[in-house]
């Protein structure tokens, strides 16, 4: 039987991609995975794990500290800033090579276990400018984790295509909306959220364009 590995943020994508799994493959063949990476705001960990408890799936903590030792992103050292750009134009919050670490850790985690199937939350429709949020950014590591570990690993980003608008509707209807009181999108770190950072505005966004109330706001 299928099972499939989802890369556990916290935050609202992911927790739809989780409940998109469990649809998909059944709960007891889907499990979870958060990584530690020296992000500023801890409180993601605790999300996912939240999360996980809520949909009734395992979540495993991988740590990776590499990131805080490189530096030069607003989530992992210094303050965000609203309107800033770092190197390339990209936003301060861009953690150079992210998704790539998290995709192949987690392809690397499924390995022995027997795991086929990676799920992730990225999309390159409402996003924040990241280069490896993109489609053919996630084909081609899909491709080379194939070649590399001689394996038939697939990675699923079931919101790749979606607004946030449709995301929030896809929660909606994979019956995620009361776990979204439980996650964390705020780039200031804050439960409540700050309502201002680009995160803030993005999920507010897509909510209001949903028509539906963010459980997260009244939680």
């Amino acid at each position: 039987m299928d099972r499939a590995l989802v890369v556990l943020s916290g935050g609202q994508d992911s927790t739809t991609c989780l409940y998109w799994a469990v649809r998909r493959y059944g709960c007891k063949q889907v499990s979870s995975l958060t990584f530690d990476y020296g992000q500023r705001h801890r409180v993601e960990l605790d999300c996912a794990a939240n999360v996980a408890r809520h949909a009734g799936v395992g979540n495993r903590v991988l740590p990776i500290d590499t990131f805080a030792a490189i530096g030069g992103s607003a989530l992992t050292d210094g303050e965000v800033e609203v309107s800033a750009d770092g190197a390339g134009g990209l936003p301060s919050t861009f953690v150079p090579g992210r998704n790539l670490v998290f995709l192949t850790f987690a392809a690397a985690y499924a390995w022995p276990r027997g795991i086929r199937h990676i799920v992730t939350g990225v999309a390159q429709t409402d996003y924040s400018g990241y280069p490896d949020c993109r489609d053919e950014t996630i084909r081609a590591l899909e491709r080379t984790l194939r070649l590399g570990m001689e394996s038939e690993i697939e990675i699923h980003a079931p919101l790749m295509h979606l607004s946030k608008k449709d995301t929030v509707l896809l929660a909606q209807e994979l019956g995620a909306l009361d776990a979204m009181r439980l996650t964390h999108s705020c780039y200031e770190g804050r439960r409540p959220p700050c309502g201002h950072c680009p995160a803030c505005r993005l999920r507010a966004r897509g909510f209001a364009e949903a028509g539906i109330a963010d459980p997260l706001l009244s939680a």
